[in-house]
């Protein structure tokens, strides 16, 4: 078993974990009425897409998202909250430092033996929650599902709908497919992108992901026999009898969202297997992006 595999099948206990811990890290997480951004690189930025929609849907106050690179340094918030796996990124540890001094931050971070300790005023450490391979599964949605339970959203059902995306065999045919696209409504979208990028991850599949109603707007021209359409969340209506009229697979996602993440991690193993790669060990990539100082 590769090591993404054991880590993915890890995360309901990682989630339960989270949940459970989540009151005890109040302090470093955002009051209701906080203007926040959350950031990160790479699939933790597509985690902040998430967080960020579900705190503002619940009402706690103005949330954005931003991949760290593309922080807007000019605008105030009260708390930026930046996720970040190994700690050493160099976007995230930039912004930091901007950062210090004039805006509160918060590191999630998993290794507690990085620069983020010291760089973030307030540091959350899922070390519970780390990760072997270079592609992230479970530190990415347990640090979500902290976020999740801090804004009082994160149920057991959740937990439960996890077990059943690791245990229920994949919709047959779907590994054979030639073309991947996720898509998400509201706090889904964030996770439809991260989909998306672990099937490139892991398999180096041709993968997209939208927003749902904007699937139509163009996307869906690709959409023919030999593909796949799955919808993490619910789909508007009308769209899986037109993707069906395609020749696609279409797949409706019955779970909770961030369960069906986990449906798509598996997946992407899957093909990988199948293309005879090594999920552990994604081709050009590595646990972190560690940039050179600029010389001048």
């Amino acid at each position: 078993m590769s090591h993404v595999e054991d880590e993915l099948t890890s995360q309901p206990e990682c989630w339960t974990r989270a949940a459970a811990d989540a009151a005890g890290h109040g302090g470093a997480l955002p009051a209701p009425g906080e203007r926040v951004a959350i950031v990160g690189c790479g699939t933790s930025y597509f985690m902040a897409q998430s967080a960020a929609a579900l705190r503002e849907g619940a009402g706690q106050g103005e949330t954005d998202a931003f991949a760290a690179s593309e922080f807007p340094h000019g605008r105030s918030y009260d708390r930026v909250i930046a996720l970040t796996r190994s700690g050493t990124t160099t976007e995230v540890l930039d912004l930091l430092a901007r950062s210090k001094g004039t805006t509160r931050t918060t590191a999630i971070t998993a290794d507690p033996a990085t620069p983020v300790m010291t760089a973030a005023d307030d540091v959350v450490v899922l070390d519970y929650a780390d990760e072997r391979s270079v592609v992230q599964t479970r530190f990415a949605t347990t640090a979500l599902t902290l976020l999740r339970a801090h804004f009082g959203l994160h149920t057991e059902a959740v937990v439960a709908d996890a077990r059943t995306a690791l245990a229920e065999p994949l919709p047959e045919g779907l590994v054979d497919c030639t073309q991947f696209t996720f898509l998400g409504r509201g706090w889904s979208v964030g996770l439809a992108n991260e989909a998306g990028l672990k099937m490139r991850e892991a398999s180096l599949s041709w993968t997209e992901a939208y927003p749902a109603m904007e699937y139509r707007h163009g996307p869906i021209s690709v959409t023919t026999a030999g593909t796949a359409t799955w919808a993490l969340d619910e789909a508007p209506e009308g769209l899986a009898e037109q993707v069906a009229g395609t020749g696609a697979l279409w797949i409706q996602g019955t779970l909770d969202p961030l369960a069906e993440l986990v449906r798509a991690q598996r997946l992407a193993v899957a093909v990988a297997a199948s293309r005879g790669l090594d999920p552990d060990q994604p081709r050009h990539l590595t646990r972190s992006v560690i940039l050179a100082p600029d010389p001048a």
